[in-house]
């Protein structure tokens, strides 16, 4: 059976500009009128009353929307944060507002790997909610029928061979049958670990300073998916 590509999104797939100045600002802005709009829906009440529990019983949906929004100005990774930016992110996808880029380099590898029969993987920072949305409304179409599994923080920190081990149990694969691709030289120290195959993806749109010797830590290293073989050890 042909290894598992396990791919990051950050970075890798896509740019880090699109999450920080794309996507964050705009659930910034539409997080008020989501909340005037839909508070009252059980799913957005919950996260809405969690976030109101943790902060001494505020209760003022205007003062939960403030919290919420100091939250993403610390980048804070709170699953009820998450949760609702998910629940805005797929209002403002399906409404048009944006479209999720994905490096064309990394959409031709992704489509030609699915025909050729590996199976692909996602783990992201991100919620998977979130990751299901961004290849399912990206620049180049929907991308989710590529993807066999998506995994987020909930299987453990990105920096930690444990989450590695865990995901490749999930994907019924020995680790040493996953290749984990990456832009953070860190997940992929923990990858190996594990016992993962690793690429240090290295884009000039991202780190305009290259990566190489040392800075690599021994992992192999492109500059876009085009130079990714999948059947190297």
């Amino acid at each position: 059976m042909k290894p598992t590509i396990l791919t990051d999104i950050e970075g890798t797939t896509s740019s880090i500009s699109f999450v920080k100045d794309v996507l964050f600002p705009y659930a910034r802005q539409a997080l008020p009128g989501f909340v005037r709009a839909r508070g009252n829906e059980p799913q957005v009440r919950h996260w809405l009353d969690q976030v109101a529990m943790e902060n001494g019983g505020v209760c003022q949906d205007a003062m939960i929307v403030e919290t919420l929004q100091g939250w993403i100005d610390q980048d804070r990774k709170h699953t009820a944060l998450k949760a609702l930016q998910g629940m805005v992110w797929e209002a403002g996808y399906r409404s048009g507002d944006f479209t999720a880029p994905v490096y064309p380099d990394a959409v031709e590898a992704l489509r030609r790997w699915d025909a050729e029969g590996y199976p692909l993987a996602v783990y992201s920072s991100g919620s998977v909610p979130a990751q299901r949305l961004l290849f399912g409304n990206s620049d180049a179409g929907d991308l989710l029928p590529l993807f066999h599994a998506f995994f987020d923080t909930a299987v453990g920190h990105k920096r930690e061979p444990g989450s590695y081990r865990g995901i490749a149990r999930s994907l019924g694969r020995e680790a040493g049958d996953v290749l984990f691709l990456s832009d953070v030289v860190e997940e992929l120290d923990a990858a190996r670990e594990a016992g993962m195959r690793t690429v240090l993806v290295d884009r000039r749109e991202d780190y305009p300073q290259p990566r190489t010797g040392e800075a690599a830590h021994g992992h192999a290293r492109v500059e876009s998916f085009a130079g990714i073989d999948p059947r190297s050890p």
